[in-house]
């Protein structure tokens, strides 16, 4: 290949933290930018930028991404007590995925990456089940308290005409901890639509599930947000397409997936979806076979891989120890973002890129070279376990071949 594909419209990239970050710089240098002449503007969600800047950074990529309209993110960490103390924060940050979420208003679609030599662990599952997972508020934009003692905890809210509404949540008769958390129709709407239009586009039944026998105010808004924009706008569309809308409890729906074949798209509360999600990929063979996309109700989109920082493996990198962590969904996170700033942009040979990326990758694990994750569960084939660099080194020789 003699010439880089061109682009036109910057992406928006979004650094990360601990063996991702690795595997970020690799899959940059190895499998993107001998190819394209990449234009990115560039943004380190690592968590220690990120404490530097009071998670100011966090908010100005979002807010880029709003601006472009295509973002690929690095997995970050999340900090809890321990990470504030490991990397001396001053402050326990929140979720920079819970954050970019909350700008973009978005709805995270994630699906497994299939190939023919692993089988999912649930043997009635012959087709992908995608995950929908909503992305905004709920336990992820949560306010706490940690309760020192005996005291009354309220629920208070003041109306703009003066208005309020209080109800005592508990009486605390000894220390305890307090959340509290929200939702809004406008997103709850945004996510039923994105959820219906989605199903429609992929031709896949639409399943929904809350604890509204529980809930009967928080999940049970949910429940008749989705039943109303399915009865007014979508009903119709669905039958003529012979596709059906379902919704059950959240217990009953896990029960149903599993005995399941797939071949649908499950919609899920924020932190539903988050662990769902990992259940599902891990299912069909591997955390690190999950693709993601977050969209914007306005058509924003953010790409990134499923799955956490690597902590382990990262911890052995430091120490010098060869680590064989499979980059798969990292790669198609930016095989992604290139299709979509391809088809926006009317760039038919970027997106092509996107498409040969990813088929080279595929020809790779069908080949029988896998990192050490996906080797225990081939079957058919003999396969050969490989380092990061080898693996990734094994998909550009591929890739080279199809672009020649």
């Amino acid at each position: 290949m003699e010439q880089r594909i061109a682009m036109t419209t910057p992406l928006v990239e979004m650094d990360g933290d601990e063996m991702t970050r690795i595997l970020w710089r690799q899959i940059k240098d190895e499998l993107i930018t001998p190819f394209v002449d990449l234009k990115t503007v560039y943004f380190d969600l690592g968590l220690r930028h990120r404490d530097e800047t009071a998670d100011r950074v966090t908010h100005e990529a979002g807010e880029a991404i709003k601006a472009y309209g295509v973002g690929v993110k690095c997995a970050t960490i999340t900090p809890n007590r321990q990470r504030v103390e490991e990397y001396g924060l001053h402050e326990m940050w929140k979720s920079p995925n819970g954050t970019i979420r909350a700008i973009l208003d978005g709805t995270v679609f994630r699906a497994p990456i299939l190939i023919d030599s692993v089988h999912p662990a649930v043997r009635s599952w012959k087709k992908p089940i995608t995950i929908a997972r909503h992305a905004y508020g709920d336990v992820y934009r949560a306010t706490e308290y940690r309760v020192p003692g005996k005291g009354r905890a309220e629920l208070l809210f003041t109306g703009e005409d003066g208005s309020s509404f209080r109800e005592t949540v508990y009486d605390f008769e000894c220390p305890g901890v307090l959340q509290g958390m929200y939702n809004k129709d406008m997103s709850i709407r945004s996510f039923a639509h994105a959820c219906f239009q989605y199903a429609l586009t992929t031709g896949q039944d639409l399943w929904f599930a809350t604890k509204d026998t529980i809930s009967k105010q928080y999940d049970q808004t949910f429940k008749m947000i989705f039943e109303e924009i399915y009865e007014q706008e979508y009903r119709r569309q669905f039958e003529a397409r012979g596709l059906t809308y379902f919704y059950t409890l959240i217990d009953d729906a896990v029960a149903r997936v599993i005995r399941s074949e797939g071949g649908f798209i499950w919609a899920c509360k924020n932190y539903d979806g988050d662990v769902m999600s990992d259940m599902v990929s891990t299912a069909f063979g591997s955390l690190a076979m999950m693709t993601s996309v977050l969209v914007s109700p306005d058509g924003k989109f953010e790409y990134e891989a499923a799955h956490g920082t690597v902590t382990r493996h990262y911890y052995r990198y430091l120490k010098g120890e060869e680590t064989s962590t499979n980059p798969m969904a990292t790669i198609f996170a930016w095989s992604g973002a290139l299709k979509k700033r391809g088809e926006l942009d009317g760039l038919g040979a970027l997106t092509a890129f996107g498409e040969r990326l990813e088929a080279a990758c595929l020809e790779t694990l069908n080949d029988g070279v896998m990192t050490k994750d996906l080797v225990a569960l081939a079957e058919g084939i003999a396969p050969t376990a490989v380092n990061t660099a080898v693996f990734i080194g094994e998909v550009r020789a591929r890739l080279a071949r199809r672009l020649a």
